[in-house]
């Protein structure tokens, strides 16, 4: 046999003698928040579990052990054993009820004021479901009405107490660091420092802490990161960086490196079990309606439906509309007849005043209004925002509008379909002509229906104010759409009524 293509035989150890010289040989561990997570999510449930056991059981002690016994029929056969079936299964609904309103979100190890909201929803729903069953299901014993609501009081307090305690307890210690995840910038713009607000919030309460930033590809940043976030290096020297600051999560910032390159930082992140986050600049305002769609094979990232595209919804909020423009017509008729008259006594001409505005799909429609100008009042100036102390007001005119009394009549347009009691408002169309070329996702806010009042309009963007921070409110309405909102939105158009539209 030629000697050239002989076999050489070697042991295991000469074999791997050269791998154990190569660089990032050594395996990193994986992310410790993750797995901080994990045991934070397991400690808490047990917790609960715990709590919730022991609250059912004093609920019954209360609720038939003490004087509340004596209040209803007693059946004198009741012991707890035989109640037990009734607090397994109570049991296991506030668990599930709990795992439906993200008790044991990972989020909120670190806020304890979401698990607050948390935990009174799922009492207040485990109390009103245990009602429920206790009038339309025969179950032997039967439910105690009494029972549910004492039971639903003290799983409140025992869940609270137990999870104020583990708050305090995982802030105090070294939990705390070990929960969040070290993060650091690819790049860096304009949008990163909104980011990492957004990400940061209150240092004690964030599960995240951003490290640094890398320089991109090319070197030079869009925008100079701030004093406050340190430069690690530069892209050639990225997985170094990475594992000099042990970092848990990149986020590559549009442009940092080109597509080819950023398959291979994604590769890099994958065998140091760093979190990879790209952000797509092509949206920059719809962020939460973002949908992976699956066509022939084919991921496909793009805006999906917001919740008031889905039909339910859609019927959902136009009853709404109608019932509360029913009753708003009822409670505001009065109001709206002593301004018509204050308003004829102070000047002659109709009182109800219509304008053009955009609707739905950019249809034109006419609003209607009390009459709060002078006659011609844009005769010589021509159409224009309302400013404060406009001069063109009437002196009733200028109390209406700072009570938001004119556009009381609206209620008349939500019954037609026009409008929604919430939602955008209106523009005039002469006013924002050329504006959806020049303002980035305008005509977005024109595929619902506009509203009475809007969610940029009680943080007080209304009348002669920034029309894209406006925009921007008003899609994030329209992407975090829901009832619950929509009342608020309502309730806080009475307290702050700034600028008028």
């Amino acid at each position: 046999m030629n000697s050239a293509n002989s076999a050489k035989i070697v042991s295991f150890e000469e074999a791997t003698s050269d791998l154990r010289t190569l660089p990032n040989y050594e395996l990193r561990t994986p992310s410790r928040p993750r797995r901080s997570h994990h045991k934070m999510v397991v400690i808490s449930f047990l917790g609960d579990l715990v709590a919730i056991v022991l609250a059912l059981c004093v609920g019954y002690l209360i609720r038939f052990e003490t004087a509340l016994g004596t209040i209803g029929v007693r059946d004198l056969s009741l012991t707890l054993k035989s109640y037990g079936g009734h607090l397994v299964f109570g049991t296991v609904v506030m668990v599930a009820l709990g795992v439906n309103y993200r008790l044991y979100d990972p989020k909120n190890f670190l806020n304890f004021r979401p698990i607050v909201r948390a935990i009174f929803q799922v009492c207040v729903s485990w109390s009103v479901l245990f009602l429920s069953l206790a009038l339309v299901l025969k179950i032997d014993p039967a439910i105690s009405r009494i029972y549910c609501v004492v039971a639903g009081i003290i799983s409140m307090i025992a869940l609270l107490g137990w999870r104020f305690v583990f708050y305090t307890t995982i802030r105090a210690s070294a939990w705390s660091r070990s929960l969040r995840q070290k993060v650091v910038f690819l790049g860096w713009n304009d949008e990163c420092a909104t980011a990492v607000s957004r990400m940061t919030g209150n240092g004690t309460d964030s599960l995240i802490s951003v490290a640094g930033v890398i320089e991109p590809q090319e070197g030079g940043f869009e925008e100079e990161p701030p004093e406050e976030i340190s430069v690690l290096g530069r892209f050639e020297s990225l997985r170094e960086n990475l594992r000099r600051e042990d970092v848990d999560m990149l986020i590559a910032v549009n442009g940092s490196a080109d597509r080819v390159s950023l398959m291979e930082v994604s590769e890099i992140c994958g065998r140091e079990f760093i979190d990879f986050k790209l952000v797509p600049s092509c949206f920059q305002v719809l962020v939460s309606s973002l949908k992976l769609e699956n066509v022939n094979g084919m991921p496909l990232l793009g805006v999906g439906a917001m919740p008031l595209h889905h039909a339910f919804n859609s019927i959902a909020k136009r009853m709404f509309d109608i019932m509360g423009a029913l009753v708003g017509l009822a409670i505001f008729g009065p109001v709206v007849g002593f301004f018509m008259a204050l308003v004829r006594a102070e000047s002659k001409g109709p009182l109800i005043y219509k304008q053009v505005r955009l609707g739905m799909d950019g249809k034109p429609f006419e609003i209607l209004k009390i009459r709060s100008m002078k006659l011609d009042a844009e005769a010589s100036s021509g159409p224009g925002w309302t400013v404060k102390d406009d001069p063109r007001c009437l002196k009733v005119g200028a109390f209406m509008r700072r009570w938001n009394i004119d556009e009381l009549p609206q209620f008349l347009n939500v019954l037609r379909g026009d409008m929604s009691l919430v939602g955008p408002r209106p523009e005039r169309p002469e006013l924002i002509h050329g504006f959806k070329e020049e303002i980035p996702h305008y005509n977005l806010r024109h595929n619902i229906k506009p509203g009475l009042t809007g969610w940029a309009q009680i943080n007080g963007l209304r009348g002669d104010t920034c029309l894209r921070t406006r925009v921007k409110f008003d899609l994030h309405y329209m992407e975090n759409w829901n009832f619950l909102w929509d009342i608020r939105i309502m309730a806080l158009t009475f307290f702050k009524r700034s600028g008028a539209c």
